[in-house]
């Protein structure tokens, strides 16, 4: 069973969910990408360890992470074209997710890649700082800086509303950009992770939501007959 939603489904924001939901569009996204890489790249899935502290009481919670990320490499000289990150909710949440995901940013600028940041999460603070003036409201965006204009964003966005954007994956200067297809690569992750029935529509879910929002939630739930 697809999603109900047009787009992003806020349900997999759950903490019990993303850490599947994460690996399983990365997976999808590294298999949309592979066919229009000419044999001038290679692709790989990578990722990252590390550990989270959270003060419980008079105890230190520890819990280890596991987040994928894309990279995209010359196979000539194996330099780093374009990194391709999904954004986690420890990413914008904790101290320690914060800082691995800015020092992996940092790392790639200073390789001189494209970087593409894929932010499909309505809590914690956002891990790019760039305007919003002149731009429409949005929910998700996908974020692409070029090498060649490291200080310029590209911003394709979406409403919990609408359908997930199509956008641009910049390679070699010299190349062509890759045209990905965001909804897509979603559904074929929803779907190969059986989301649908590991997922509780009759429970609010877990990221704030505005009084707009949850209304259209509550009724396109019901008509789907998700809830009563």
């Amino acid at each position: 069973m697809p999603s109900p939603f047009p787009g992003m489904d806020p349900y997999l924001e759950d903490e019990r969910l993303w850490p599947d939901f994460q690996q399983q569009l990365i997976a999808c996204l590294y298999q949309t990408i592979l066919p229009g890489l000419v044999d001038r790249y290679r692709a790989r899935v990578c990722q990252r360890h590390y550990v989270t502290e959270q003060a419980l009481f008079t105890s230190i919670i520890r819990e280890p992470r596991h987040e994928d990320y894309l990279e995209i490499r010359q196979r000539c000289d194996g330099r780093l074209m374009t990194l391709l990150e999904v954004v986690s909710p420890a990413n914008k949440t904790t101290p320690e997710g914060r800082a691995i995901y800015l020092e992996k940013r940092r790392e790639g600028r200073t390789a001189g890649a494209n970087l593409v940041e894929i932010d499909l999460l309505l809590q914690g603070q956002p891990t790019l700082d760039y305007s919003r003036q002149e731009l429409p409201d949005w929910d998700y965006a996908v974020a692409v800086t070029r090498a060649t204009q490291p200080d310029r964003y590209e911003i394709y966005t979406a409403t919990l509303q609408k359908r997930l954007p199509r956008f641009r994956l910049p390679l070699a200067p010299d190349d062509r950009d890759t045209v990905l297809d965001l909804h897509t690569a979603f559904t074929r992750c929803y779907d190969k992770g059986g989301f649908a029935n590991k997922i509780d529509y009759t429970k609010e879910p877990p990221p704030p939501l505005s009084d707009d929002d949850r209304a259209w939630l509550n009724d396109l739930l019901r008509q789907c007959k998700l809830r009563s």
